[in-house]
């Protein structure tokens, strides 16, 4: 079959395994706007353009549709399972050993899978909060960030390697604090780490950390997440695409915005994960990174840009006595043993 994209011209990045896996992938997560089918469709149409990522999670509520596009591909001859490099995530409520373990056989089960390359636990908390809820939504239950509950979880996830459920591990929507208390505690490392990542919002300090550990960033919300649902927009949100510096290196390259954001993440170093369910759209997302590459004067440009404008600030995981969405990345010291 002819790819829109060859996805030999698709840059890799090399896990601390040796392994690799592919710079630019596909996110699922449809926000409050796209149903499941909507979803699977951009997911069937992707994997026939070229892509060979594609980043799931159990919370999302569309593996089982993901499930039976993959399916379909592998028994057409599309590709094979070897061809592609497939994510998931273990939700905020399945912490516990069992739970883990049960959420991974059940997002294989919708996935249509005997194995996952890349497992992760999704927020490093417990705190789970209901789909759909509003942004001022908060559990009685939930409690700040422990190293304790959070390495009974991460064990869990080891143990999943260890059963070949999955090709390897890692963190998501994790600080630098939480890592330095975690990591030598591990004994599987994570081989990537999910975080919040483009141009408003670089979070330099952790990229760098991340990578001098052999651990590769994957970022979402390359763009800045526009389709983001209502409860995680605020006013003092600031539009990527908007961006002055942004602005005008797409119109030196004739491109849009969206694309200079994707091109910039990929010559960073970093493995983005834009969703788009427009055939047009997620072609240019992938074919943008095998081509055309931006300049050293350019990628100075956008680093000079940063505004430390996080957008997915993650309120309703907020405990009973926290002064606001900060407590959650550590801006004021909320790590408990």
């Amino acid at each position: 079959m002819k790819f829109a994209v060859d996805p030999n011209k698709v840059p890799k990045r090399t896990l601390y395994t040796g392994d690799t896996m592919p710079a630019i992938g596909m996110g699922t997560f449809g926000s409050d706007k796209y149903d499941p089918d909507t979803v699977s469709k951009a997911v069937a149409g992707a994997i026939r353009a070229g892509y060979q990522m594609f980043d799931c999670a159990a919370v999302y509520g569309n593996e089982d549709r993901i499930g039976k596009v993959f399916k379909e591909a592998f028994d057409e001859g599309v590709v094979s399972r070897e061809d592609l490099f497939i994510t998931s995530k273990v939700w905020n409520d399945n912490h516990t050993p069992e739970k883990v373990l049960a959420s991974c056989k059940k997002s294989l089960t919708d996935l249509q899978l005997s194995y996952i390359d890349l497992y992760f636990v999704h927020w490093p908390f417990r705190n789970y909060h209901s789909p759909g809820c509003a942004g001022d939504a908060r559990n009685p239950d939930s409690r700040p960030f422990s190293v304790e509950k959070f390495m009974e979880t991460w064990k869990a996830m080891e143990d999943l390697v260890d059963q070949g459920l999955v090709r390897f591990i890692g963190m998501s929507n994790m600080t630098i604090p939480k890592l330095e208390a975690v990591l030598p505690l591990c004994r599987i490392k994570p081989v990537a780490i999910e975080l919040e990542m483009h141009p408003c919002f670089q979070q330099p300090e952790l990229f760098q950390y991340i990578s001098e550990k052999g651990i590769i960033p994957i970022g979402f919300c390359p763009i800045g997440s526009p389709s983001r649902p209502e409860r995680d927009k605020t006013e003092t949100d600031i539009s990527d695409i908007d961006l002055p510096e942004i602005v005008s290196v797409a119109k030196a390259h004739q491109v849009h915005p969206a694309i200079v954001c994707l091109k910039w993440a990929v010559q960073n170093g970093q493995a983005p994960i834009p969703f788009s369910v427009t055939e047009e759209k997620y072609i240019a997302n992938l074919k943008c990174v095998t081509e055309d590459p931006l300049t050293e004067e350019e990628m100075s440009l956008i680093r000079s840009a940063d505004k430390n404008n996080r957008l997915i600030k993650g309120q309703v995981f907020l405990w009973e006595g926290a002064k606001g969405w900060e407590d959650l990345w550590d801006l004021d010291g909320m790590i408990t043993k």
